[in-house]
């Protein structure tokens, strides 16, 4: 953290929902030489139903591979991100690990010990290639090592094995109707246990859950569809399921963060409810069999808890910038969601513009850099220089959208998503 002022010197953009992996192809020299044959084997069969409704990004390039090469071509990456103003970027996985079934962020957790055993060997490799893709570039990549849950001995000794390798916080495996992931068993405490000795943040990211195991068309189009709507509750679940587990009233340090789920809107009900079932739990003489004991053991009201643990990153719509007070702003981190077609890039200004130009200056870098820094430890005097020659100034994100800029923009899925009608609206009056 920085205790610099830096007060009218551009903004230092961290993106707090950045993607990026190998070509699946250059996993293998990461993977132990007894997998090699079964990795050949696997790479040569591998196909994936999302290329078809997530195509190649204009960032391609021209190589001819199934994903986008600014995953993994660590300077042309770099180039591009400064060229939209962002000097720092929290890494999840995006490309397919070996022996997965489909692309990461896709896919449900390892359903049998087999499965396991070789999607834990490929998820390790991705976390070593990762170690490798962040050292290209010191101080402004922060990679996340990836957990199963299968084997909690196996996940501490991997985050103890990340701290040492300098990622900076731990994803949990995406938590799917075909494979629940429920936060609340004690045979998981060593796992919060570690990450709040060696303060690494954890995660939980939206993922489509969706599943077409029939195979038709028709049940793939509801999937995905079904997936996507069911993506924030699949995550947000993971709140009450700590709040009331005591995972946060036995590691007050312990930092949770939720990726790219719904914005942040979505925590305002939910930490009411919480705090109320509680408060019920506690004093109505017929729930308070089922939920006294849990309730009991809870020194705060979930909202406390929220507003200490938890952080939510987001792309930072209008909606959430109406509600920063209330959610808190010291809780929001700003994500790019780099490369997916949902981002902000290559917008990211325009996107500021948006939604933050009447926002105050120190508000502004709170939730783009300042929040980032507490949570993952990064060094904003580092950063500042780079941010002087790349990121933007104050007074041009403090600059409304022209007339002309809204009707450009209004087209675009991501100025629908961030500002919901908005733009068109604007638009259409003028």
């Amino acid at each position: 953290m920085t205790t610099s002022q830096v007060h009218g010197r551009p903004y230092v953009l961290i993106s707090t929902d950045g993607h990026a992996g190998a070509d699946p192809a250059d996993y293998k020299p990461y993977l132990e030489r007894r997998w090699h044959d079964e990795f050949d084997a696997w790479w040569a069969a591998f196909t994936d139903p999302w290329w078809e409704i997530d195509p190649d990004s204009k960032y391609k390039a021209g190589v001819a591979s199934y994903v986008d090469p600014i995953n993994w071509e660590s300077t042309k990456r770099l180039e591009l991100l400064e060229s939209f103003g962002i000097v720092g970027e929290v890494i999840f996985p995006n490309t397919a690990q070996p022996f997965y079934p489909t692309a990461t962020l896709a896919a449900a957790a390892p359903r049998s010990r087999d499965e396991y055993e070789r999607r834990w060997a490929g998820l390790q490799a991705h976390n070593r290639w990762l170690v490798d893709f962040c050292g290209d570039a010191p101080g402004r990549r922060y990679g996340l090592v990836q957990l199963f849950l299968d084997d909690v001995d196996a996940a501490v000794a991997e985050v103890r094995w990340a701290k040492a390798a300098g990622l900076k916080g731990v994803l949990l495996p995406p938590d799917h109707h075909l494979n629940l992931i429920n936060l609340y068993y004690p045979s998981l405490e060593p796992l919060w246990a570690i990450c709040a000795e060696l303060a690494m943040p954890v995660h939980r990211h939206g993922i489509v859950v969706g599943n077409a195991e029939d195979g038709h068309p028709e049940s793939q189009a509801v999937a995905q569809i079904c997936g996507t709507y069911e993506s924030g509750y699949f995550g947000h679940r993971s709140l009450f399921q700590l709040v009331f587990a005591g995972v946060f009233e036995r590691h007050p340090q312990l930092k949770f963060v939720f990726t790219e789920l719904g914005g942040t809107n979505w925590s305002l009900p939910e930490i009411q409810r919480l705090d109320t079932w509680v408060e019920t739990s506690l004093h109505d003489p017929v729930l308070s069999r089922f939920g006294r004991s849990a309730a009991e053991g809870l020194s705060m009201k979930p909202s406390d808890y929220f507003r200490r643990n938890v952080y939510l990153s987001t792309l930072v719509g209008l909606a959430d910038i109406a509600s920063r007070h209330d959610v808190g702003i010291d809780r929001i981190l700003w994500g790019a969601d780099f490369p997916h077609q949902e981002g902000t890039v290559p917008y990211v200004v325009e996107s500021l513009r948006a939604t933050m130009a009447a926002v105050p200056e120190d508000e502004v870098r709170q939730m783009t850099s300042r929040n980032a820094a507490a949570v993952y430890d990064i060094d904003l005097d580092q950063l500042q220089p780079v941010a002087d020659r790349f990121g933007p100034a104050p007074e041009l994100v403090a600059t409304s959208l022209s007339t002309r800029e809204l009707d450009g923009l209004s087209g675009l899925s991501i100025f629908r998503g961030i500002l919901g009608q908005q733009v068109e609206a604007a638009s259409a009056s003028r």
